[in-house]
């Protein structure tokens, strides 16, 4: 079994991506900003028992059951990705393991506007949060993905690849992230590092898109978090002799 990082825990693709690991009985860090909400996922995962008839696959990408019965360890870490400078005394703080097996950036926020509406605040928090954070944990995690020879997944978005209007901050930094990704896979080969573009999922972020919209939320408009959380789970079960590099999911 293996260990895995994931941010943007406690919700939407992040939580689906925890839920589906817990499942294949791995140990689990979870990060999250709300201590109450990482403090709910962490006693639910807690419980969650290996499913044997549950496959995964190892190191050298054979397949394998799910242990019967066992209970991987989940440790939650409170992060505010706003502030980036801090997470490294967060994370000293936490005692993360000295390997870890992957790390999935899911956390991100968005603020819609044009050009002309949004003002430097709202530029800052989405580029701090969907960039500098992830490239900052990124950066700290090295060491101990380097002793798995582990994977990076970032989640991305359709706006990674395309800007439209009204959506130019978040759209930057996740066209930032997409650079981040490529750049780190180039220096990093013993990593395996692969970025996934969403389109429109149904996520509490969808819910904040479509009121600024002025538009109606409704769920089963869009992609389940779930099957995302499937796409990631499964590009880190690729055996090692390929690497998913870019995937895009389409509703």
């Amino acid at each position: 079994m293996g260990t895995y990082l994931i941010t943007g825990a406690t919700g939407g693709i992040g939580a689906a991506v925890a839920e589906l690991l817990a499942d294949r009985g791995h140990d689990l860090v979870l990060v999250g900003r709300s201590p109450e909400r990482l403090a709910q996922v962490t006693a639910r995962l807690g419980g969650v028992q290996a499913r044997t008839q549950v496959l995964y696959r190892d190191a050298a990408g054979a397949p394998r059951a799910a242990d019967a019965g066992r209970r991987g360890t989940v440790l939650p870490v409170v992060l505010d990705l706003t502030e980036p400078r801090r997470i490294e005394a967060a994370l000293a703080a936490a005692g993360l393991p000295d390997r870890l097996d992957g790390v999935v950036h899911s956390a991100g926020v968005v603020e819609l506007g044009t050009v002309a509406e949004l003002d430097a605040d709202r530029w800052i928090e989405q580029i701090m949060v969907n960039l500098v954070a992830a490239a900052e944990l990124t950066r700290l995690l090295l060491p101990a993905l380097r002793a798995a020879e582990g994977q990076v997944v970032f989640v991305n978005s359709g706006a990674g690849l395309r800007a439209n209007p009204g959506w130019s901050a978040y759209a930057a930094g996740k066209h930032g992230l997409k650079a981040l990704a490529d750049a780190l896979r180039a220096e990093e080969p013993r990593l395996r590092v692969t970025s996934v573009y969403p389109g429109r999922t149904a996520t509490e972020m969808q819910r904040k898109v479509r009121a600024q919209e002025g538009r109606p939320y409704r769920p089963e408009d869009f992609i389940d978090p779930m099957t995302v959380a499937r796409v990631i789970v499964n590009a880190l079960e690729t055996p090692r002799d390929a690497t998913i590099t870019d995937v895009s999911v389409r509703p």
